[in-house]
């Protein structure tokens, strides 16, 4: 008895343990940014998100041109993988449950989830800037091809197996009672999905969505390969831009002065920042979506 008492307040004491790293882990990150960046925020104070400049030479830092850059590529990827998303959710949960073909499209997703990044900056390259330049020379605009527009639907391809595999793990989780409920009074096969799997399903599809939203907002290697790399505001989607991402990943080796390096340094915590807030405002989101589902 004594034994089983010490292996329990043992096991208690190693999840109490996990949960403090878990913990100590993004708070370090966040301090070592915070103290890092010390230098470029005591030179350019709150100035630095909205100065358009980055200049290294003359020492000059701005971080508005890549926050729009990371903003704009992130929420445009995801309008754009959102229908692909919930419908291989739908597919899935509702039509494609069992079979050979449940099992390919599964595969299929899987294996978009698996490919590694730089593979989809080199198809990026070879395919899909190509396109979006003979798309621009028809319609009168400078072909640039390397674009926010080629760095979002890049993105948009990325982050559909994140956000179906989530959404098809919630819709696939409603209870057989609901469903057949409503079918007994006399619910098609579709006004079931629109009345009660999606409705229910709701917080669980936010949550993919987050999830997505999330592995946009720092995603750097095929981004940086097809977005332009260029450090000035863009006017449009079509032009090139820079996340703060990729002009931290091309620039950090270079960075030879201690303001450079702590101007990027705080563009890290400013992306450390946006991506917190941004995961904090869909869980607030996602517990409202709960309470309503639940008072339905």
């Amino acid at each position: 008895m004594n034994k089983e008492i010490f292996s329990e307040k043992a096991f208690k004491l190693i999840l109490k343990g996990t949960g403090i790293v878990i913990f100590m882990i993004p708070a370090l990150l966040l301090v070592t940014l915070i103290v890092q960046s010390v230098p470029a925020v005591r030179a350019y104070g709150a100035g630095f998100i909205f100065r358009q400049t980055w200049d290294p030479v003359r020492e000059i830092y701005g971080a508005l041109p890549f926050l729009a850059g990371t903003l704009v590529t992130s929420f445009l990827a995801l309008i754009l993988a959102f229908p692909f998303s919930f419908s291989v959710a739908l597919i899935l949960s509702e039509y494609l449950k069992e079979g050979t073909a449940a099992a390919i499209v599964k595969s299929a997703v899987e294996l978009l989830a698996g490919i590694p990044s730089v593979i989809y900056g080199f198809w990026g390259l070879l395919v899909l800037v190509p396109l979006i330049r003979k798309l621009e020379l028809a319609a009168g605009i400078p072909p640039y091809g390397v674009s926010i527009l080629a760095a979002s639907i890049i993105l948009a391809i990325m982050i559909i197996p994140y956000a179906s595999t989530i959404a098809r793990e919630v819709m696939s989780m409603i209870p057989p009672d609901i469903k057949e409920a409503a079918y007994s009074l006399g619910g098609t096969h579709w006004e079931v999905q629109r009345k009660v799997v999606i409705p229910t399903s709701y917080s669980g599809i936010f949550a993919g969505v987050l999830l997505a939203l999330g592995r946009a907002l720092g995603e750097t290697m095929a981004v940086t390969m097809v977005i332009g790399n260029t450090n000035k505001l863009f006017s449009n989607i079509f032009e090139p831009g820079n996340t703060m991402a990729s002009v931290i990943a091309n620039e950090f080796t270079e960075a030879v002065s201690d303001l450079y390096l702590s101007s990027l340094i705080e563009l890290g915590l400013l992306l450390f920042i946006v991506t917190a807030l941004i995961n904090f405002i869909g869980r607030l989101i996602i517990k409202r979506f709960e309470v309503k589902g639940a008072g339905e």
